[in-house]
């Protein structure tokens, strides 16, 4: 029988671990395989690797623990690529040769598939005089904008580009064009963005003072602290980004603080890194150790969490030395502390195995709880390994026990690392785990809640046809094998039910036992006002939190995946009869614009008229009118083959695309300030700024780029019932399939289609 618990989870293995020759054929025949050779390779730097060989393959059997991507992918393999998922780069100096000496260390270091994350705040601020040259400075964004060009043209090892993680100081001339770089539907897309928000600006927030920008001594600027953080605010409620990191506690409470300073994450942010740091991540799966679920006495298996816990980090551990590094400089630095991230994911489902409503009080001591053992094991499994192969270099056990988070661990931890020191200098991190949870069954991700108690994925068959299969969570497959057609308790909870509030109980519960930090999105309704949202981050310095994110669907960030009661099967395809225009209704509400296109005597007029269907404005037919009779033939031909495009249903954007990309070989013309290549161009660009404004595209370059059905799909005969899932506008479709099934998780795009996932 196959080990995996749905067929999403084969199609996971298969398509990101499974080990394969260059020519696609398969090297792991099964599961076993892969787990063979991952624990092999980890295990070959043992003194007796036999013995560990099969201890490892026991933590790895039945999807117990969960090391991230790159080491599934990537242990055993031969091939030349990290093992570690994420780093931060180093210091970025303020001299050209210094940011360009960086831009190639980060490019070297996708190019083996890690992500990077960068602080931009060392870099002088826009129009700050260059001595020397009688110049003035660029700023940060300028450069910024070059590391996202070479993040584009940069695959990672394996099918994911690489994700980036910038991140500024609050106190940076430059942070208010900082906090709005991303309002540009077009710029910085391949960047997660942070604000580093220290004690003394969220002291001055409280107070209502001042706060100056300042760089290198220099006051540029002063305003008001709660004005500066309300952009940030705005700007979050409104684009999903920048996120917050509260940068002095990360520093105050970093084992490390007596040798390094962090000023940057991964693009996560579950790792706060030094220069060079890099996070090596894995995860023990919760949902796999409860005993008797949905009994009575429903309890996690203490003992079980202990060992698999021990393995864990051994396994871990070993991958420092198992492991190639892009720069030597993070090799040294990798071993120098030995830095490891483990966490859990399947909390959730953990909770309602045991009859626990996830945000609850009682789900937020119980995870609390768990963390805490688990933070004990991990540090005790830690003191053995430096008894039996010696502490991380940089041990020091005065500084290190002096450190915010050692100081409140248990005072027997706190004895045995000052006798024998400890192996890993951090060990515990919750990192986003999307894909690995769906390799291990659809379990609930990281110590996010259930997304969807199920939902239907679509599946590429060989033929070029697709079904329908339903993907359910792991713990409502569960229950429905135990307890059969039983409904389901009021543990089940999902994550569109939840008050933001919950979500931020939960990571401060489980970030006072996590040395790291915490990859965790904290939903909130599209309709939350501004100042509830607000009170959402307020809620996280408060409670201890290192940082905050939300995700606050909207017409411009486009909506996550959402699942909603099944529905009867339509007489006809869901998608509008393409053999069958719409009607057109007697009056249709629209907008005129004028485009003066330069040399033209006389303006054009584009009317763009819509439609609503199933609660959605979507456009239905245009017209160009100008008193130049030179243009008639044209506009005219052009207004109804768009308007039949229109009239026919599904995502028309590419209409745009393929305007803009129209170049008049005599020359285009500049208009307020940009080049466009002909004025069917710009009439293309007119369009677009009316799909945006009725919320039918997400924002400028957005649209599709080729039409979806220029080749159409075979349509079963006798299709299925399905359950209903509401797509989400354009500004969120996957990458590989271009489906609109996305849903967006601990900062991650997850396509429930195809599986694809990226972070950043």
């Amino acid at each position: 029988m196959s080990r995996f618990a749905a067929p999403i989870a084969e199609q996971i293995w298969d398509m990101k671990y499974r080990l394969k020759a260059g020519d696609g054929t398969p090297v792991d025949a099964t599961v076993e395989d892969s787990w063979r050779r991952v624990a092999r390779a980890l295990a070959s730097v043992e003194a007796e690797p036999s013995v560990w060989e099969e201890r490892f393959y026991a933590a790895l059997e039945d999807f117990r623990f969960l090391p991230a991507g790159r080491i599934l992918a990537g242990a055993g393999t031969g091939r030349h690529v990290t093992l570690f998922n994420c780093f931060v780069m180093g210091t970025i100096p303020d001299s050209m040769a210094g940011i360009f000496e960086m831009l190639k260390e980060a490019a070297l270091t996708m190019q083996q598939g890690g992500g990077i994350g960068y602080d931009f705040s060392t870099i002088r601020p826009r129009g700050a005089v260059v001595h020397g040259v009688a110049a003035d400075a660029s700023g940060p964004l300028s450069f910024m904008d070059v590391w996202d060009a070479m993040c584009r043209t940069i695959m990672s090892a394996g099918s994911r580009r690489g994700a980036m993680m910038a991140t500024m100081r609050c106190d940076h001339p430059d942070i208010e064009d900082f906090i709005a770089a991303k309002q540009d539907a077009k710029r910085l897309r391949m960047f997660n963005l942070s604000v580093l928000v220290s004690d003394d600006f969220m002291t001055a927030v409280k107070a209502g003072a001042p706060w100056d920008l300042r760089f290198g001594g220099k006051v540029y600027r002063t305003l008001p602290a709660r004005e500066l953080w309300d952009r940030i605010m705005r700007s979050t409620y409104d684009y999903a980004e920048p996120g917050v990191i509260f940068i002095d506690r990360i520093n105050r409470m970093n084992n490390l603080n007596y040798v390094e300073t962090i000023a940057a994450t991964n693009p996560c942010g579950e790792q706060p890194l030094p220069p060079y740091g890099a996070c090596l991540l894995g995860s023990v799966n919760l949902a796999r150790l409860v005993r008797d679920p949905f009994a009575p006495g429903a309890a996690l298996d203490t003992e079980a969490l202990d060992d698999l816990v021990r393995v864990a980090v051994r396994m871990m551990d070993n991958v420092v030395d198992a492991s190639r590094f892009p720069l030597e400089q993070q090799a040294a630095e990798a071993q120098a502390k030995r830095r490891i991230g483990l966490g859990v994911t399947g909390l959730a489902d953990a909770l309602a195995m045991t009859g626990l409503r996830y945000g609850s009080e009682a789900a937020v001591e119980q995870t609390e709880a768990w963390l805490h053992e688990i933070a004990r094991a991990a540090c005790l499994a830690s003191v053995d390994l430096a008894q039996e192969k010696g502490a991380f270099p940089l041990f020091e056990a005065e500084g290190y026990l002096a450190s915010g988070t050692m100081m409140q661990m248990d005072e027997d931890v706190r004895a045995a690392i000052a006798r024998h020191g400890i192996r890993n200098a951090l060990v515990t991190s919750i990192a986003p785990t999307g894909t690995i949870s769906l390799y291990a069954g659809n379990v609930s991700s990281g110590i996010e809640p259930i997304f969807a108690l199920a939902y239907n994925r679509k599946v590429l068959q060989k033929d070029g046809s697709r079904t329908e299969e339903e993907v359910s969570d792991y713990a409502v497959r569960l229950w429905r094998e135990i307890m059969g057609d039983a409904p389901l308790p009021d543990s089940f909870v999902t994550a569109q039910t939840l008050e933001p509030m919950d979500h931020v109980r939960m990571q401060a519960a489980a970030q006072k036992w996590v040395d790291s930090s915490i990859s965790k999105t904290i939903n909130c309704p599209a309709d939350i006002p501004f100042e509830a949202f607000r009170d959402v981050y307020m809620a996280a310095w408060d409670m201890g939190c290192k940082g905050c994110t939300t995700y606050r669907p909207n017409a411009v960030t486009g909506s996550v995946l959402s699942v909603e009661p099944a529905a009867p099967a339509p007489a006809s395809t869901p998608e509008h009869d393409m053999t069958r225009p719409f009607d057109r209704p007697s009056s249709l509400e629209g907008a005129t614009y004028k485009l003066k296109w330069p040399g033209s005597e006389h303006a054009l007029y584009i009317t763009v008229n819509d439609i609503f269907e199933d609660g959605r404005r979507r456009p239905f037919e245009v017209f160009i009118n100008s008193k130049n009779m030179e243009h008639f033939a044209w506009t005219v031909a052009l207004t109804r083959m768009i308007s039949a495009v229109f009239r026919r249903g599904g995502d028309v954007s590419f209409v745009v695309e393929e305007l803009k990309a129209v170049f008049d070989p005599r020359g285009g013309a500049w208009i307020e300030g940009k080049y466009i290549p002909s004025i069917l161009a710009a009439i293309g660009g007119v369009i677009e700024r009316h799909l945006i404004a009725i919320g039918f595209i997400a924002g400028e370059g957005m649209g599709l780029k080729s039409d979806p059905k220029a080749e159409p799909e075979p349509v079963s005969p006798q299709p299925a019932p399905v359950t209903a899932v509401s797509a989400p506008p354009p500004g969120d479709l996957c990458p590989s399939c271009g489906s609109s099934a996305v849903h967006r998780v601990e900062g991650c795009l997850t396509c429930a289609d195809c599986g694809f996932s990226k972070c950043g």
